[in-house]
């Protein structure tokens, strides 16, 4: 393998965790308060406009409360597909709301540029369905990663594993709706430890995802799986229950006709 090849793996894989001393901000613990404005379709449909009276309605004044938590020297960063039309405009609307409140900035260059259909998917689908980013990242600077709601928190992941590989630091998190069943996004070094004892490699070799990367929620997700052999045999039922899902919603299945 050529060290432009081993690079281009290594880039790949996910293996910088989020920081462990980062507590999640958020002011809900699950959906309901969001689905119940009514400019939430709208808003998860892509309309700005119906981003910012959401987030004005239901966040607004907590946000201006805890300002002096996030400072003014700190870029607010959000996973947002901006060339992707009808893409979930909650996560940068609030990233520029934030950065608004904080005096501060919110980036616009860095995109994601993979699509994963997370909404209605389980655990082992938004595993498999790993997010890609893309653009320019300052090195040295703070950044404030920023979402509407996490569950597993993989996507979060992947966006703090990428600023960090070009330099940047993640100092802090910020979401409207912390879903997840372990508030943390840092796995305990117990479960860890089981993992790496049951499975070494092939966690890796399976998602790409090093274990001390794995958010608590995907680390507590794995634990429950006896051997590799199930994971695999997960893996794949679930890449067949992906595609279903999405050709029901007429979106061309993303992990080839051998999985339908």
């Amino acid at each position: 393998m050529s060290v432009i090849q081993f690079t281009s793996v290594l880039n790949a894989i996910r293996y910088l965790p989020i920081p462990r001393d980062i507590l999640v901000f958020s002011l809900f613990d699950d959906c309901s308060a969001l689905q119940r404005h009514p400019d939430y379709q709208e808003a998860k449909a892509g309309n700005f406009r119906s981003a910012l009276q959401l987030i004005t309605d239901l966040a607004w004044d907590e946000l201006a409360k805890k300002r002096s938590r996030f400072g003014s020297h700190t870029i607010f960063i959000a996973p947002f597909a901006r060339e992707t039309s009808g893409d979930n405009a909650i996560p940068q609307v609030l990233a520029e709301v934030l950065a608004f409140l904080c005096g501060a900035s919110a980036d616009k260059n860095l995109v994601q540029v993979t699509k994963v259909y997370h909404t209605g998917a389980d655990p082992m689908e938004r595993l498999v369905l790993r997010a890609e980013f893309e653009g320019p990242v300052q090195a040295g600077a703070n950044y404030v990663l920023v979402d509407d709601v996490i569950s597993l928190g993989g996507t979060l992941a992947e966006l703090a594993h990428y600023v960090q590989l070009k330099g940047g630091v993640v100092s802090d998190i910020a979401v409207l709706v912390n879903a997840g069943r372990n508030k943390s996004l840092s796995p305990d070094h117990q479960t860890l430890k089981i993992l790496k004892e049951r499975f070494a490699n092939e966690i890796i070799e399976i998602f790409g995802i090093h274990i001390d990367a794995l958010t608590a929620n995907e680390a507590q997700y794995l634990v429950g799986f006896r051997t590799s052999d199930e994971i695999r045999n997960r893996c794949l039922k679930a890449k067949k229950e992906s595609n279903l899902r999405l050709r029901s919603k007429g979106i061309a299945g993303l992990f080839g006709p051998e999985n339908e």
